[in-house]
């Protein structure tokens, strides 16, 4: 159209008095249409504020035909003969002046591009930004961007936000914004530019907006996002379940709406992979959720087993092992959604929603553990082949975690199974002391470690307490935790001192380290308490090797860490242990530990043992619910280590359960001590063992005098068994041999081997005791 000047003029009161030929042009309206009419009327909305005061600005008018039309006013007042405002001439043109090819550009702009006025308002709108928006420009002039689009009301705001802030300022302003997938404008990503629109004086007349698409730099971005969160959020834990939760936490909602992850039995146990031939697929559901609470409901509940049928992605991506996409009308995915639907027909309208589903196989080293199902529904898109590749990024870094956490829990299994079999599962029956036991394995990634305990009888109703704990974590921990266990239990068979005992089993450590024996050689350092009770003297024996001193409960309630030597560690060698030696009221409790109980970085040491003695002393209906209340009060909350606890209540023999004579070094003195001996068994009840204890005693007695040295003693003890110990000052241990025929001698030990239920000889501190057992009658 050709550019037409317009003018108008504008009495006092508001009305129309003139009208150009150029005004019918720009608004339609005719002279004799617009001259006498409120020029109120002929305005779409009210002018900006100052406008008025100003005589300039842009106002929408509202053409003849209805529509809208952006005007740039001027006014001038024209006066009267006094010089009063008569009136007012006013002029109009279109904002930009007459060029048409700036429109133009404007209108076909492949970018969505808008103008608004100092309010916020539309002034234009191009081609591209309405269909967009999905709105007609005639629907969008004079009004803000939230008063046409409701739903994007909270995107609507931030964009006033951003015009009214460069209106104020008059500096251009930048910013990112995502729409929704609910909204007009779907799932995408935008940045927005906007610039303030001077006139020639420089004030700001307008704003101009700029729309640029960075949907995909957007996703993009989020994708590696997604990746760095897998990094430092899939497997925190070495917890097969808890790292599948995880999982699932970083795919829903930004890549599914519905996520879960089915793995196979097996990967939640200890055993080997298991091969299966069936059609159907069975696997365990271990996660699950969804991006809206409770829609769908899951099925089926977590930890049940859901059976895949052949046909199905997760089935196919099972046993291809490959990511398998499935979308509305493919015949197997159609088919699969039916049988979905019968199983579980309250989620039949989600189903119906469903856009794209995704089976990625959970895949590490070779073997499919499971398989992640990811399911997106409308309004969102469906997968595209970046989101495909985003899925089994993640789920082959959830993979390898899943299969960590497996192999860790074999392994702590594994461990956990040898130590059980090399713990004492009971303790032996003997009078010396009541035991009770606590093993608490570690719960940390470092895996189980090497604490021990062992209760050993041992002779004259003597009983060994052990308690050791080996460096390190796992399997070799375990296994070298064995074969000190099984040291020690050969040491003292021996009947060695515990001072001695620990020196012979710092030398077994010393040599596996230096043989390099195992993986484990390296690490071979441990701890060990050896402590030997006596029932009959009350006296405790005890040494220690790099190992908490043990606690000491009497009777009387006291509590007391015992003060001893706690000696090197297991294979420092050449440096002596030291045995410590305390006599004991009967009914004294003697708490035997390792270290994981009172250590711990965030712990005081000297306070937990404080806390220990003081849990020892709290009242208790037995040593087992003393052991559960000790672990209760001092325990921390996460052991980082093994726990071992070993409670034993001493007893104490009776004068009348011993006898003891002291021999002189005269072969007469056997008659008269077999007489003695025969007496004391019928007081005691036993004459039934009178012949066999007549054999050992004569035998033991006789050759104390012949081969051994003064002083010589008898003792027999009535305890579960009957004990024969003869004690002499020779250190040399007689041992079993062969006699031949014509031999005179040398048959003695084996009578005695033969007719007792077990024999043996320990060193004393002056010489060598033998000693024999045999059981007793039954009592009727």
């Amino acid at each position: 159209m050709e550019h037409v000047p317009a003018a108008a003029v504008v009495d006092t009161e508001g009305l129309v008095t003139g009208w150009s030929e150029g005004a019918r042009h720009l608004t339609g309206y005719p002279a004799g249409e617009a001259v006498g009419r409120p020029a109120r009327d002929l305005l779409a909305h009210d002018p900006p504020p100052g406008a008025v005061t100003a005589l300039s600005g842009t106002a929408l008018v509202r053409h003849r035909d209805g529509s809208t039309v952006v005007l740039h006013l001027r006014g001038w007042p024209l006066l009267t003969a006094d010089g009063a405002p008569g009136g007012y001439a006013v002029t109009a043109e279109r904002p930009g002046g007459p060029p048409v090819l700036t429109g133009e550009t404007f209108q076909q702009s492949s970018l969505p591009m808008s103008v608004h006025d100092t309010t916020q308002r539309y002034l234009g709108v191009n081609d591209t930004a309405q269909r967009m928006l999905g709105v007609s420009e005639q629907d969008l002039l004079g009004r803000r961007l939230p008063e046409v689009m409701e739903d994007v009301s909270a995107n609507g705001s931030g964009f006033d936000r951003h015009l009214r802030q460069v209106a104020e300022t008059g500096r251009p302003a930048y910013y990112d914004t995502t729409s929704p997938a609910s909204s007009p404008l779907g799932e995408h990503a935008w940045r927005v530019e906007m610039w303030p629109v001077r006139d020639a004086s420089g004030a700001v007349t307008a704003v101009a907006m700029a729309g640029f698409e960075t949907t995909e730099q957007h996703r993009a971005r989020r994708r590696l996002a997604l990746l760095n969160e897998a990094a430092a959020g899939i497997g925190t834990t070495l917890d097969v379940v808890r790292t599948a939760e995880e999982l699932i936490g970083l795919l829903v909602p930004d890549l599914a709406d519905f996520a879960a992850v089915d793995l196979l039995d097996w990967v939640l146990g200890i055993d080997e992979p298991a091969m299966t031939d069936a059609a159907d697929v069975s696997l365990r559901r271990v996660a699950h959720s969804s991006a809206r609470e409770g829609y769908p409901r899951p099925t089926p509940h977590l930890g049940e087993q859901v059976v895949h049928p052949p046909y199905s992605a997760t089935a196919r991506a099972l046993r291809e092992g490959r990511t398998v996409l499935g979308s509305p009308g493919e015949p197997d995915f159609e088919r699969w959604m039916r049988l979905r639907n019968e199983q579980a027909p309250h989620n039949r309208d989600w189903r119906g929603t469903v856009r794209s589903a995704l089976a990625v196989p959970l895949r590490s080293r070779g073997t499919v553990l499971g398989v992640v199902l990811l399911a997106v529904a409308a309004p969102r898109e469906p997968y595209v082949g970046d989101d495909v590749v985003l899925a089994e990024e993640l789920a082959s870094r959830a993979a390898v975690c899943v299969d960590n956490a497996r192999r860790f829990a074999r392994e702590r299994g594994t461990a956990l199974a040898l130590q059980h079999s090399l713990l004492p599962t009971g303790l032996p029956g003997q009078v010396a002391v009541e035991a009770a036991h606590r093993y608490l394995p570690s719960g940390s990634a470092a895996g189980i470690g090497g604490d021990w305990f062992d209760v050993i009888p041992l002779s004259g109703s003597r009983v060994a307490l052990v308690v050791g704990d080996v460096v390190g974590h796992g399997i070799p921990s375990s296994a070298t935790m064995g074969r000190l266990c099984t040291a020690v239990r050969a040491l003292a068979d021996v009947d060695l001192p515990p001072d001695e005992l620990l020196t012979h089993l710092d030398d077994l450590v010393t040599h596996l380290t230096v043989d390099g024996a195992g993986d484990e050689a390296a690490e071979l350092g441990a701890t060990c308490l050896y402590a030997v009770y006596d029932p009959v003297t009350r006296r405790l024996t005890l040494a220690a090797a790099g190992h908490p001193a043990p606690a000491v409960v009497l009777p009387d309630g006291t509590a007391t860490l015992v003060a001893m030597s706690a000696g090197p560690p297991l294979g420092v060698g050449g440096l002596p242990f030291e045995a410590t030696e305390l006599e004991l009221p009967e009914g004294s409790v003697v708490a035997l530990y390792t270290d994981g109980l009172i250590e711990d970085r965030d712990r005081d040491i000297d306070h937990a043992t404080a806390e220990l003695c003081r849990a020892l002393t709290a009242p208790a209906a037995s040593l087992d619910a003393l052991c559960d209340s000790v672990l209760k009060a001092v325990l921390p909350e996460e052991p980082g280590d093994d726990v071992a606890l070993l409670l034993a209540r001493t007893r104490a023999l009776g004068a009348d359960q011993v006898a003891t004579w002291d021999i002189a070094p005269d072969p007469a003195q056997v008659a008269a001590v077999r007489t003695s001996v025969m007496d004391r068994l019928a007081a005691w009840g036993l004459a039934e063992t009178a012949f066999v204890t007549e054999l050992v005693v004569s035998e033991l007695v006789t050759n104390a005098i012949r081969y051994g040295e003064p002083p010589i003693q008898l003792r027999l003890i009535r305890d579960h068994s009957l004990i024969c110990e003869v004690s002499d000052g020779s250190s040399t241990s007689p041992h079993l041999r062969r006699a031949h025929a014509f031999d005179e001698g040398g048959r003695g030990l084996l009578l005695v081997a033969q007719l007792t239920q077990r024999w043996g000889s320990r060193q004393t501190g002056g010489g060598k005791t033998i000693w024999a057992e045999q059981p007793l009658p039954e009592q009727d």
